[in-house]
This record gives C-alpha cells, structure tokens and sequence, in this order.
C-alpha cells in the first residue's frame, strides 16, 4: 500500500558550523523514517567562500568537502566521507534525498581581473546609468587546492554578466559586464526590470561553455552522490531556458523519478504558472502564496478569515506540482525573506499542509529541532510529532471539507480499507473554542474517536448517521482519529526511535 510521502528541509541558518551535520543526518535517518518523513532536502554540499558559509555563497561546485580551499577541507556540514556516508544512511533507510543546488552565482573568486562594465540603476537593471568603463573584479577561478581534479574548467570574467564590486576603487554597485553577446538574460523575472542578477559574480547561462560545465556538473554530481533529486536554488533569477534544459538532462540521466523542486520565490500564482509552462512541467515548485497566507492568518489572528486559506495558492491551482511549507532558511527571523509564522498558529499550519490530499508537504529544521543564533526559537517536535503520525497512518481517503466559516475551519479524511484505522477528521480555530459537525461515513456509526494532539482527554463517539461533532480549544487544532491497538503500538515505536 502506498503510504503519504514526506519531504524534511534538513538545515536552518545557524546549525553549528562545525562540521558535524552530515553525521548528525547520518545518525538521525532511522529515526525520520520512523515518524514518516521518506525524503530529506539537505543544504548547498559544494564548497563555500569560508568553512563558515551555509553553502549559498557557493566558490567550488566540484569540492564537497575533500580539499584544502577557503580555510578548510570541510564545508559548514562536514566531509565529502561524512556527506557520502550520511546519504549511504539515509538510502539504507528508505529516505530519498534531495540536495541544495545554488547555480545562479559564484563567490570568493580566487584572482581579480580588469574588464569592462556599464553601471546599472539597481531599481531598473535595464538602465544604464554610465559610460562603460573598467573595474577589477572578482571573477578569476582556478581553483588551486583541488587542481584540475573532476574538472579542469575555470571561470573568468567571460563566464559572467555581471558582478557588485570594484576592487580598484573599493566600490559596489550593480555593474554588467560587457563583451560580445553579453547582456542579462532575457528569461528571468522581470522585477527590478530583469531580475538576471542577485548577488556576486552571477553566472552568464547566454554562454555555451558555461551551460555545457553546469549540465556536466549537474551529472557529475548525481553519480558521485547517488542522490534522488535537486532542490533548486533562486531560479527566477536563473534563464528559464537553461532550468528547462537541465532539468530534462538531469531526467534523462537518471529515469523518470529523479525528483526535482524549485525556489521561485514569488507569490503571484500567475508567474508561477507561466514559469511551470515556460518549463514543461518537469520540477515542482514550493507554494510561496500558501506561505504568505499562512504568515498573514498568524499575524491577523481572529481577523483573517480561514475560510479563505486555500484562495490564490499553487496548491490550489497546480496540486501536482505544489510542495507546501510553513517556514524555511529565508524566513525565519533575521533573515532575507523573514516571514515567521507565528508559533501559536504553527501546529494548524502544519495541519493545512500535512493532513490534506494536495501538495508536498515539508518539514523544516527550525520547526522541528529548533533554531539557534541571536534569536533562539525552541523546537515543536512534541507538537508536530502527532500530526506527521495522523499523515503517515490516518489520512487517507476521500477528502470532504468543512470551511463555512471564518473562525473555526475543518475537514474530513474518509481513510481507506487496506489501511484499519485510517481516516480523521480535523478542526481549526483562530478564536475562541469552536466544534464542527462533520460526516465521516455511516460505517463509523459507534466509534470512539481521540484527538491525537492531546488537546482532549475525551472521546467523540460517532452517531448512527455518520456524523460526529469535533471540538478544538481556542486558536489551536485537534485532529480526531479512532485509536487502534496497531496505533498505540506503532506511536510507542516512534516515541522510542
């Protein structure tokens, strides 16, 4: 029987640079597994600009931790020993992984070279707003501590459109790079007029060599890790072209369920879906709208009305190609996208995304574990662990929802006959304590169900027309479930894991 499949983003910003986190994947895998979670998205594993790096300011696509570059031979996370053998642990215990690939820029360059650039208005990068002149950036890789080693390709100025500092004269600014066909991609996201260039020394995919190097790469990579998928870093910045290309290289190298997820972060659902179009479909995309939505329903409290959650989301128009979130690396406090879902809401959002028949659902780090730094947030493991148990045993079936109501939302899992015990029906309120009648078929009739988070001590015993009525304390959820021996069992083994 086919089980729900979960993804878990296995990174926050401030996991401890010391290069103990493929280990702690390593060590950690079984346990995931257990609890439902069958797939890990792991940070950027190519060498950064210092060991302290979280990966995004990526310097050696070809380093995974094995040479002496950039003040270590580790990265942030670990080894390359350590990085093989966390995913050597996670295939052995059926969890798929997905790893970070950052491949709109380029940082730390090794040498600088001089060459020249046009300034451009960093509020519309279609406008020129000087002569062209020479700068002396940072753009020349050699790579000298791995040598020439998997791959002899070094990038210089030719390789780029555009980069942010002048070394000659101490400067930053937003400056293209000019030579012959050079210019931004004309298919990127036009925010900023062309939104081609994000940060550092950004990578010209109008060039042949270069896109040859990248897709070479991207195969160089699947084969040393035997990973089962990419997640794809900023790639409304990246010509959407290119992303097209890669990804049908990336399928036809390695078979139809190389997985792949991509970071358009926008929330206008047109965009995306124009992008969806543009590349036929072959990735998913995370559910940035639902994202906002979730953190407007956390600010707004009892104001926001959740009847409406759903309206204008990826997973509501494109449920196939929707991988939902809460929270991640870029939203959470301090950092550049922070859009922090409210902790009092957390448990319901994770509801809406992991107890529903749509989309992907991911889990983040900083959720689960907790997040460190200036501003620690403590972990929801106690608070999210009922409900990754109600996804992995209980909802399944027939999906009817109840959302009549600006305050107090819900629906009903019918479960499925293969799977006893399967089928739940979930309650959600932003205000005070609420109830919601609800069919869950007449062949419940007599069950006692229990709210899996705890919330009630009692049971709701369904009547002989199918429906029970459901209560949730206030600004919370419940998630109501007929206890089977199998369950009590099987939340012993996951409580011990």
């Amino acid at each position: 029987m086919k089980r729900n499949h979960t993804m878990m983003q296995f990174f926050e910003w401030n996991v401890k640079a010391d290069g103990s986190h493929w280990k702690k994947l390593a060590r950690l895998a079984p346990e995931l597994k257990a609890k439902g979670i069958d797939a890990i998205w792991i940070p950027p594993v190519t060498k950064g600009q210092s060991p302290e790096d979280t990966g995004y300011g990526v310097y050696d696509l070809y380093d995974l931790g094995e040479f002496d570059q950039k003040g270590a031979v580790r990265t942030k996370y670990g080894t390359r020993e350590d990085l093989l053998e966390a995913v050597a642990s996670c295939v052995r215990h059926g969890v798929a992984v997905y790893v970070d690939l950052v491949m709109n820029h380029k940082a730390g360059a090794d040498e600088t070279e001089v060459f020249k650039v046009v300034e451009v208005n960093p509020d519309n990068r279609n406008e020129v707003i000087s002569e062209p002149f020479d700068i002396e950036g940072w753009t020349k890789f050699t790579f000298p501590g791995r040598q020439g080693k998997y791959s002899t390709f070094q990038w210089n100025f030719e390789h780029f459109n555009g980069t942010d500092y002048d070394a000659s004269q101490d400067r930053t600014g937003i400056y293209r790079i000019l030579g012959k066909n050079k210019n931004w991609s004309d298919n990127v996201d036009d925010e900023f007029g062309n939104y081609d260039y994000l940060m550092f020394a950004n990578i010209d995919y109008n060039h042949q060599d270069v896109r040859k190097e990248m897709i070479r790469w991207g195969k160089w990579l699947v084969d040393t890790l035997q990973c089962n998928g990419f997640r794809l870093d900023a790639i409304k910045h990246i010509n959407h072209e290119f992303v097209r290309e890669f990804a049908t290289e990336m399928i036809k190298k390695r078979g139809q369920d190389f997985y792949m997820v991509g970071e358009f972060w926008k929330p206008d659902l047109e965009s995306c879906q124009k992008f969806l179009d543009t590349i036929d479909y072959k990735i998913d995309l995370f559910d940035v709208s639902l994202h906002y939505k979730l953190h407007s329903a956390s600010l707004g409290g009892k104001d926001f009305d959740l009847s409406t959650i759903f309206e204008d989301t990826l997973v509501h128009t494109h449920p196939l190609n929707s991988v939902t979130f809460v929270d991640n690396h870029d939203s959470q406090p301090h950092e550049a996208l922070e859009s922090w879902v409210e902790d009092w809401f957390k448990p319901s959002a994770y509801a809406l995304i992991l107890l529903r028949k749509d989309g992907y659902p991911c889990v983040f780090y900083g959720d689960y574990y907790g997040i460190q730094g200036q501003t620690p947030v403590k972990g929801k493991q106690a608070e999210l662990d009922p409900l990754l148990y109600a996804r992995y045993h209980k909802a399944y079936g027939e999906q009817k929802d109840y959302f009549d109501d600006p305050h107090t939302i819900g629906w009903v899992r019918q479960g499925i006959p293969e799977l006893h015990g399967s089928g739940c029906a979930v309650v959600i309120t932003n205000a005070n304590d609420g109830e919601k009648r609800m069919f869950v078929g007449k062949q419940r009739a007599g069950e006692k169900w229990i709210d899996l988070t705890g919330h009630h001590d009692h049971t709701v015993k369904i009547e002989q027309d199918g429906y029970g009525t459901f209560p949730v304390r206030a600004g919370s959820v419940s998630v109501w479930a007929l206890p089977t021996e199998e369950d009590s069992l099987d939340a012993e083994d996951t409580a011990n894991a």
